[in-house]
This record gives C-alpha cells, structure tokens and sequence, in this order.
C-alpha cells in the first residue's frame, strides 16, 4: 500500500521509506502539504520507464493475427456533390 511521508520524517526515516517501496509499492512524499516526490523500487521505475511496444511490434503479438478480413471495396459510385 501506498503510504504518504511528510518530507521530514522520510528523512528520518528513509531506510524505512526504502523498504516501503521495495515491499508495498510507490511511497509519496511531502513539503509543505504538497505531493512532491515518489519513491519506487528500481524493478518498478524500469517497468515504467521501458519503450512502448511500437506498432508493427503490436499487430504481430495481436491474437488477432492471422485472422482473414475482407478488405474489398464497394465498387459503386460515390454520391453526386452539388455545388
């Protein structure tokens, strides 16, 4: 569980903030009643921060792939525009 520190006592207590976010998540601290900084695991802020999936990357992991649409396109005309 998230859990939110007033800036001076994760100072006094930093290797308990420390845990904290290495077993129960992100832990939120304070200054002067602002939510200023998150402390998280180094696991976490990499699953974080690595790149997107780009999307060519997405259609081929998609258990749609493989799947035949009929992308044909209607041959009648299209509407008449007045100007």
């Amino acid at each position: 569980m998230t859990r939110i520190w007033q800036l001076q006592e994760a100072k006094n207590r930093f290797s308990e903030v420390v845990e904290e976010a290495l077993h129960k998540g992100p832990q939120t601290v304070t200054r002067h009643g602002e939510e200023t900084v998150v402390v998280l695991s180094v696991k976490e802020y990499r699953r974080l921060s690595r790149p997107s999936v780009g999307l060519v990357d997405f259609f081929r992991r998609s258990p749609l792939k493989g799947l035949k649409l009929d992308l044909k396109r209607s041959k009648e005309l299209s509407r008449e525009i007045k100007l």
